[in-house]
């Protein structure tokens, strides 16, 4: 095991720590400060940034060759940290504690040290770990924000109120798609120096924004909740896919949220975040497109493509198709005929 002794808190200490510990060198730009591995360590990089307010984020994409400790334990009171695995496993305990966290891939983790406490964050070696720590220093954000915290989560705004430590905090759970879409937006930044630091420092607000909303909707029962999570999307696709399958017979889009395990308010979020569109006009449009395939493509009548479309009529039939396509079915069918029949007859 390689452990690694961080005995500072500013980011560019933590990074000079790790880079004197590495036997290797770290860059700096426009305040954010990175180190490649070298090949005795890993494969991957860490870098961090401080913000002004007493905000920063340390982004860890690392492959260790064996497995890595690093203590984090300056005689201190150390930030409050968003944790996030967005790829691969770490392991975090407090200092002076036995018990160890497991944080897998999707996961996010809310950890704050007691007193000068610090904390140990493990990486098991040969898989790629990227993680994501959000990083507060209270007393120093309470003076940038100069407002009282007084609509936050009892626990939470004691939990920012706490500037001396005096109490230990964990939480876990399963972050948001709109989370996992800001640390996509970050990865996939390519600007330089002036404009990521502060695109940075945007997303870092927006990071901490959408953790104190999930964190409060995690304390609603599973059924209650309405943020949608990035585990999530797999039920999504399901009901997508059951949609497809079932809609000749389709009765009631709730039994369908219900067998793939949310609700319909996550339902709703899910079809608008991967599909861009409402479940009601996802349903439709898979009904026009069946109808449209066998006008085309069989001899069915129209009152047998009503049954296999599962609508109500005929005459339904007709109003959707011609909202879409701007003419009814049978012509529809007709005119495609007519222009296979003269294609067919040319080339004879």
């Amino acid at each position: 095991m390689i452990l690694i002794e961080v005995k500072s808190l500013p980011i560019k200490e933590v990074i000079t720590n790790i880079a004197k510990a590495f036997k290797t060198t770290y860059q700096q730009s426009c305040g954010e400060y990175f180190l490649d591995l070298p090949e005795h360590i890993g494969e991957g990089n860490i870098r961090g940034i401080n913000f002004d307010g007493g905000m920063g984020i340390i982004q860890y994409d690392c492959t260790f060759v064996e497995e890595v400790e690093f203590h984090f334990t300056i005689n201190k009171v150390h930030p409050l940290k968003f944790l996030y695995c967005l790829e691969g496993y770490l392991k975090h305990r407090f200092e002076g504690y036995d018990d160890e966290h497991e944080i897998t891939q999707y996961q996010e983790a809310i950890v704050a040290s007691d007193l000068f406490n610090g904390h140990i964050l493990c990486f098991k070696p040969n898989i790629r770990t990227v993680i994501n720590s959000l990083e507060i220093t209270r007393r120093e954000f309470q003076k940038k924000i100069q407002c009282e915290l007084v609509s936050m989560n009892g626990e939470l705004r004691s939990l920012f109120n706490d500037i001396e430590a005096k109490n230990l905090f964990y939480h876990d759970g399963f972050y948001s798609l709109k989370l996992a879409d800001l640390f996509r937006d970050m990865q996939a930044f390519e600007g330089g120096d002036f404009l990521k630091k502060l695109f940075l420092e945007g997303k870092a607000y927006q990071m901490l924004t959408e953790q104190i909303l999930q964190y409060e909707d995690d304390l609603n029962d599973v059924s209650g909740r309405n943020i949608l999570r990035r585990t999530e999307i797999k039920q999504i696709e399901l009901a997508a896919k059951l949609i497809r399958k079932r809609i000749s017979k389709l009765d009631n889009v709730a039994e369908i949220a219900s067998e793939v395990g949310l609700n319909a308010n996550k339902l709703q979020e899910g079809f608008q975040n991967l599909y861009g569109t409402s479940v009601k006009q996802y349903i439709k449009q898979v009904r026009l497109n069946l109808i449209k395939d066998l006008v085309l493509n069989t001899e069915y009548s129209m009152s047998e493509i009503v049954d296999l479309a599962g609508i109500s009529s005929k005459s339904y039939l007709a109003k959707i198709f011609r909202e879409e396509y701007g003419t009814a079915p049978s012509d529809y069918r007709r005119h495609f005929m007519d222009l296979w029949l003269k294609k067919h007859n040319s080339n004879s």
